[in-house]
């Protein structure tokens, strides 16, 4: 069998078409490839990013692979740039022949040759990028409101703080929503950049392809001094049973840097005429949307997963681009099998920044790369992953400080799926 990988000439339409096909089988979506996919798909592939597994026996090609330049909030507000891996395919012909191992390794060099300072992407399966390196960095979970049930009075007129609910179009969006996106990117630890394409494809301008659109409602929350500091983005379905309404919005898209914009766009949605429910989407698991409710009981977690997973490349350079709340030193050690970021570091951190370098010191803690990843936003405690075995506690204490080091108050959240 002749089994080639390679970069894919996105200007060769028969070569990119067959790529198409191949993710489009990997992902159990219907296999026909229209010209209008292939078109916008071209428009997300970066030069030397996207790989490809071709069959010269089989005539097709067989696995894909995609990255793409991303910026990524650290804890703190710093932006750093990330690998993002995504549209990752093998089809179930060509499993377990190490397709996915021989991509995955050129893409990490190449992005640890450019200066990236980690990868990033969503992992459809938990047990596949562990062996890469990654580490699941983020969660999300999703909520179902019993609308009657949530105990807001039905009078409710809008914000009491002054501010006001406007409904606004797809345009407004486009012109709005990326100054409002980066003014949370800038406080919110796992946020990540959300280039002109993605806005495109949120508003109906450029639909995902094999996807029906169905144009959604957009609301925007302006602070008493005019200012947009919010955005809701839901449908709406239409069901009644009855003669009663028991109609669902589903919220696509919600952003918010204040709290009094937060709370006026949850209670906004929640006091729409006939709606009966709503499902909140992905959020962060620590987000304010239970405890906003008279009656918290009324949110119902309907699911609860990892959601970013980060691979680390840079250990300096993640160490000293984030901020710690206490002043401390520890040396790390990780372990790579790719050997793309392995080492003995120490990590003198504090309020006022930090410092990680290499050292020969003995080792406060030992732990595998990914674990790193895990670690690194805040999410998930040392402690912890030591009682797991996943960290080797070499100093009594050590992870105890690590997670004084290294925890947030509030979870990190990506919001976006990539």
């Amino acid at each position: 069998m002749a089994l080639d990988i390679h970069t894919i000439d996105a200007s060769d339409e028969p070569e990119l078409s067959a790529w198409i096909l191949a993710l489009r089988t990997g992902f159990l979506q219907p296999p026909a490839v229209e010209k209008e996919e292939v078109e916008i798909r071209r428009e997300t592939i970066y030069p030397d990013r996207a790989q490809g597994a071709f069959d010269s026996d089989a005539g097709r090609c067989v696995a894909t692979f995609r990255s793409f330049p991303q910026q990524l909030t650290a804890v703190g507000g710093a932006s750093v740039p990330a690998d993002a891996i995504s549209n990752v395919t093998v089809s179930p012909t060509h499993r377990r022949r190490g397709l996915l191992s021989r991509m995955m390794d050129r893409d990490l060099r190449a992005a640890k040759e450019r200066g990236d300072a980690l990868a990033t992407l969503v992992a459809a399966e938990y047990p596949i990028y562990g062996r890469f390196g990654f580490g699941p960095a983020s969660w999300t979970t999703e909520w179902q409101v019993d609308v009657p049930r949530a105990g807001l009075d039905p009078r409710h007129a809008g914000p009491v703080d002054g501010g006001r609910i406007d409904l606004v179009d797809g345009a407004a969006v486009r012109e709005l929503g990326p100054v409002l996106h980066e003014r949370l990117r800038a406080v919110q630890h796992g946020v990540i950049d959300r280039p002109g394409r993605v806005w495109r494809r949120y508003t109906g301008e450029t639909p995902t392809p094999g996807q029906p659109w169905k144009e959604p409602f957009h609301a925007v929350y302006r602070s008493p001094e005019g200012t947009v500091d919010g955005l809701i983005t839901y449908t709406a379905d239409d069901v009644w049973e009855a003669k009663l309404p028991q109609t669902t919005a589903t919220v696509l898209d919600l952003i918010a840097v204040s709290p009094a914009a937060e709370r006026a766009l949850w209670h906004y949605v929640l006091s729409v005429d006939w709606i009966t429910t709503v499902k909140s989407g992905c959020r962060a698991p620590d987000d304010l949307l239970p405890l906003l409710l008279p009656d918290p009981r009324a949110a119902r977690v309907t699911a609860h997963a990892d959601f970013l997973w980060i691979r680390p490349l840079d250990v300096p350079r993640l160490l000293q681009t984030r901020t710690y709340p206490v002043a401390d030193a520890l040396v790390l050690e990780f372990s790579d099998r790719a050997g793309l970021a392995e080492g003995r570091y120490l990590l003198e951190a504090g309020p006022d920044g930090a410092t990680c370098v290499p050292t020969t010191r003995t080792a406060d803690l030992i732990m595998d790369i990914g674990e790193l990843g895990t670690l690194w936003l805040g999410d998930e405690s040392a402690v912890r992953l030591a009682a797991l075995g996943r960290v080797g506690e070499e100093r009594q204490g050590a992870a105890a400080r690590a997670d004084a080091l290294l925890r947030t108050p509030r979870r990190p959240w990506c919001p976006d799926i990539f």
